[in-house]
């Protein structure tokens, strides 16, 4: 919502015609920042009012909400704890996680069940949230109040990856393996990060594994952290980038536009 009126008071008519959001670069710095501290504060309220694990406005953000089911890999960023603990120890991280399990799914509902074995093993170092319920409600607060929007998959088992489309519309920084649409959004350090080899890349699993987690830590580590702690500026850039060079892209009128115009002929 505060993205919303913001696109309304500078990009006037963007909402029918998204291509406009191109022009983000126009909004202040201090605009951008405004209307996402606005989203943050909304959802960490939430976390807060919904469970004990006393969130904070200022600490980075991260944000994992998907359907829970083993391909999409939610326990993969605590695959290795000490490592973790040293992004943590840079600077200040926090989790929020969210999504169901089907019924039947069984593996789905044991992920969720260790997201909360690491939250108890973690809880004096690093703030994490599992929310119940998760619905279309939940979702709009978590792709619009996080400030890193984090997919790992199992390529090439993404069909698509719609929430981090959702969340590059409220200028949240996409962090994900490169399966789905982010095969296609990604820019290294201009409209996000990657995490493990590319498409074009065949390594063996083994191989998959090490990459990923080395770029998951790493990057944490030594650009996401630092790069929002001390480089504001720089990361509002990036925030205007996903507006710019993602959102303007990825949305249903484009996706309406070419059914009519290639599929339906």
């Amino acid at each position: 919502e505060s993205f919303k009126r913001l696109y309304d008071k500078y990009l006037p008519g963007w909402a029918h015609e998204p291509e406009m959001l191109v022009r983000a670069e126009i909004i202040p710095d201090i605009e951008v920042w405004q209307a996402h501290m606005e989203a943050k504060k909304a959802l960490i309220d939430y976390v807060n009012a919904m469970t004990n694990v006393g969130m904070d406005y200022e600490t980075l953000t991260i944000g994992f909400a998907r359907r829970a089911t083993e391909y999409k890999r939610h326990a993969l960023i605590f695959s290795d704890l000490e490592r973790l603990k040293k992004v943590n120890n840079k600077g200040k991280i926090q989790i929020i996680f969210a999504g169901k399990a089907h019924p039947r799914d069984e593996t789905g509902k044991k992920l969720i069940g260790q997201i909360f074995s690491y939250k108890e093993i973690l809880k004096d170092r690093i703030k994490i949230a599992y929310l119940e319920n998760y619905d279309m409600n939940l979702a709009a607060k978590m792709v619009s109040g996080v400030n890193v929007w984090l997919n790992t998959p199992l390529p090439p088992m993404e069909a698509s990856g719609t929430s981090g489309m959702k969340a590059a519309h409220n200028g949240v920084i996409n962090f994900s393996v490169l399966d789905g649409w982010w095969i296609e959004g990604w820019i290294e350090s201009v409209t996000g990060w990657a995490i493990g080899p590319t498409p074009e890349e065949h390594v063996s699993t083994d191989e998959r594994k090490t990459r990923e987690l080395d770029d998951l830590y790493g990057k944490l580590e030594y650009v996401i952290v630092p790069l929002y702690y001390k480089r504001r500026d720089e990361w509002i850039q990036m925030m205007k980038n996903s507006i710019e060079k993602i959102a303007c892209h990825f949305n249903s009128h484009r996706m309406m536009h070419r059914y009519v115009t290639e599929a339906y002929l």
